[in-house]
């Protein structure tokens, strides 16, 4: 799964949602470092903070995809982009892969359909799985990297020590 950030607290989101996976969606197996990214699609002031984690769950895909909204509506999102109009959040938690699965509803498709297009989703997913091979591409994590038409700036995020005067 893919976690995403770019409204104040970006660091306490994801480490929320990280706590609530835990709690709702099953154990972490593998958790990439966090890397900032500038807005995909859309203009933002900030840019986001993006972590990828690998999760053992008992959850069907549907049912997971319900846990992942939850997640996201306690940390205040009301909706998922709608039209291709995408903006700021405090949360987004995307479904990258489900094993192999090739899944097509209305609600749910699997794997996520931008996985290839996006530099700040393929970096960290990368980290943690890069020899996964994508079930419809047939290539791995690492290939689809190499390939990868996106040219926006990913980099790995540093938080800065706080100060107090």
């Amino acid at each position: 799964m893919l976690l995403g950030s770019n409204i104040h607290s970006r660091t306490g989101y994801l480490a929320g949602a990280r706590k609530q996976i835990g709690r709702l969606i099953g154990e972490i197996q593998k958790i990439s470092v966090v890397y900032e990214s500038e807005p995909w699609g859309f203009d933002a002031a900030v840019p986001f903070l993006n972590q990828v984690v690998c999760v053992e769950t008992d959850l069907s895909p549907e049912q997971l995809l319900g846990q992942t909204r939850e997640i996201e509506r306690m940390f205040g999102r009301k909706q998922k982009s709608k039209g291709g109009k995408y903006s700021s959040r405090t949360l987004d938690v995307d479904i990258l892969f489900y094993d192999d699965a090739v899944i097509y509803q209305p609600d749910l498709t699997l794997p996520h359909p931008r996985i290839a297009e996006r530099r700040f989703t393929l970096i960290p997913l990368a980290e943690v799985a890069p020899d996964f091979m994508h079930p419809v591409l047939n290539q791995t994590v690492a290939h689809l990297l190499k390939e990868c038409p996106d040219k926006g700036k990913v980099w790995k995020f540093e938080e800065k020590p706080f100060h107090a005067i």
